[in-house]
């Protein structure tokens, strides 16, 4: 009998590849912090609804929220994430245990409202493609 295979963790690897690429003090989370204005700029990585798997290649959807006091802030740190999530297409991250075959944009960055004058925030939503991994 063959081992099963795992696609490994792919929020994690997103969080990964964001938190790389941008400046340090850049906070990249998964859940929001309850004082949230004080700790912009931050950027939200979760899984979202749909995708699938064929058996060997698997595609999550990605939600990224980025956080900034300003718009022009939160313009410029939606950018950064957009080219780091695009440019990350054919690499290997370790630490999630995940290779990524294909980044695209499903849904471009657009502002949202997030109830405070305080914060700027953009939405977005990226489809990444992983193979999947023999145990190790």
């Amino acid at each position: 009998m063959s081992e099963p295979l795992t696609w490994g963790d792919i929020e994690q690897a997103a969080a990964l590849i964001i938190r790389a690429a941008l400046p340090t003090g850049t906070r990249v989370v998964n859940e929001l912090p309850a004082d949230l204005e004080k700790k912009l700029p931050l950027v939200q990585v979760q899984i979202a609804p749909g995708g699938g798997d064929d058996r060997v290649t698997d595609t999550a959807l990605v939600d990224i929220d980025t956080f900034h006091s300003t718009r022009t802030g939160m313009w410029d740190l939606a950018r950064e994430v957009r080219a780091a999530l695009l440019a990350a297409s054919g690499t290997h991250v370790p630490g999630a245990r995940v290779v990524i075959d294909t980044v695209d944009t499903a849904s471009r960055p657009a502002p949202v409202p997030y109830g405070s004058p305080a914060i700027r925030r953009a939405v977005a939503t990226y489809a990444l493609t992983s193979r999947a991994q023999a145990p190790a």
